[in-house]
């Protein structure tokens, strides 16, 4: 089955109803600003070594503010792409599907750097993640407060 709508996501278990929480979306908030904070450091470092943790990292800052949202909404993911197709479906009018869209992209270069025998990310690239990261979390924070 194709996985294109919060039904399906639901059907499939991907996503479920929890109590809404506004304790655990300000905590996921805090953890994906951490996440970026870290991010920076190690990026000043300008070492190789540290330019999949920054991959990484960057899309787990991005996956933690889209938790926010999903715990202000009462809602629990247990599948990373049906959070990208949560808030597509829901927000897209709200926020740019451009900047949704950064977050399955850097899900799938995440995936990437974890599994790829051949990945090797540049610091540009590492860079390019961290931006795209904070541009994010900006309009997930935005959401956030109205």
């Amino acid at each position: 089955m194709e996985i294109k709508s919060i039904k399906d996501c639901i059907k499939l278990r991907l996503l479920r109803k929890i109590a809404p929480s506004q304790e655990k979306s300000i905590k996921s908030l805090e953890l994906s600003k951490k996440n970026l904070k870290e991010i920076e450091y190690f990026l000043d470092e300008k070492k190789e070594i540290f330019l999949k943790f920054a991959i990484e990292s960057s899309y787990t800052s991005m996956f933690h503010a889209a938790r926010a949202v999903l715990y202000k909404d009462g809602i629990q993911e247990k599948n990373h792409f049906a959070i990208f197709i949560y808030l597509k479906e829901k927000y897209s009018g709200i926020v740019p599907f451009s900047i949704l869209n950064l977050l399955n992209i850097h899900r799938l270069e995440r995936h990437s750097a974890i599994y790829g025998l051949e990945y090797k990310p540049t610091l540009d690239d590492a860079k390019e993640a961290l931006d795209d990261a904070k541009r994010f979390i900006g309009e997930i924070e935005k959401l956030l407060k109205r």
